[in-house]
């Protein structure tokens, strides 16, 4: 699973991570160290002529089928092995392909007496991108929202002393291939694996992070190792 994350650093590095243009974001978006669902943050998307453009997404996907909004909370993540044959999948995993970046990510791993969170950043320091899919719902006033949703499969090795599950996080030569309406079935179906471990590292952090009103660098800071009770 995959219910929060972080995005931080000058905009420029996206345009840059994802030769996406970035015209449409507001001046002020400013860093995220907890980015929670049901809040619009940057996803990229591809326009049917090939350009890259980065826009302003809620995440927790709607289905444009859905009767009201408050499926999104259900469907702010996307298994990645049953993405063509679940309803409120199936459709934008055909047409509708986006990646969220991200600085890193959380996920808690169980101790003895409760449960630790962990942040998992890029072992480059550069920015991951998550294999993801949006949608457009629009409600009875006639007013269209946009959604995305995170795909996630197996964990890899390194993850999976934290969850069983993890986001793809898609390699950068990868991104034209998850982007593209072209790409066939067989070739996406290869992309939903987990990365490398040397991709990433690892370190516990403060529990402050579980309240979604918390913000700030002091989030994604270590602290010493829990030690179980």
């Amino acid at each position: 699973m995959c219910g929060r994350y972080a995005l931080y650093g000058p905009l420029s590095r996206l345009s840059e991570r994802f030769s996406a243009s970035i015209d449409e974001l507001p001046a002020d978006l400013g860093p995220r160290y907890n980015a929670a669902p049901m809040q619009r943050l940057p996803v990229v998307r591809q326009r049917p002529g090939g350009e890259r453009v980065v826009h302003l997404l809620r995440w927790g996907l709607v289905p444009s089928w859905a009767k009201d909004e408050t499926i999104a909370t259900r469907l702010i993540n996307a298994r990645g092995e049953t993405l063509a044959a679940k309803p409120a999948f199936r459709a934008a995993y055909k047409a509708r392909r986006c990646i969220v970046p991200a600085s890193g990510f959380y996920e808690w791993m169980a101790i003895p007496g409760g449960k630790q969170p962990y942040y998992i950043e890029p072992a480059n320091d550069a920015l991951f991108g998550f294999a993801s899919l949006w949608e457009r719902w629009t409600s009875a006033e006639g007013a269209p929202i946009d959604t995305f949703t995170v795909v996630t499969t197996e964990a890899n090795a390194s993850m999976q002393a934290l969850h069983e599950r993890m986001p793809v996080i898609l390699q950068p030569g990868d991104y034209a291939l998850w982007l593209s309406r072209d790409t066939a079935p067989e070739r996406l179906g290869q992309l939903l694996a987990p990365c490398p471990d040397a991709m990433l590292r690892m370190h516990p952090v403060s529990k402050a992070v579980g309240n979604v009103r918390n913000e700030g660098p002091e989030l994604i800071e270590a602290i010493s190792a829990p030690q179980p009770r």
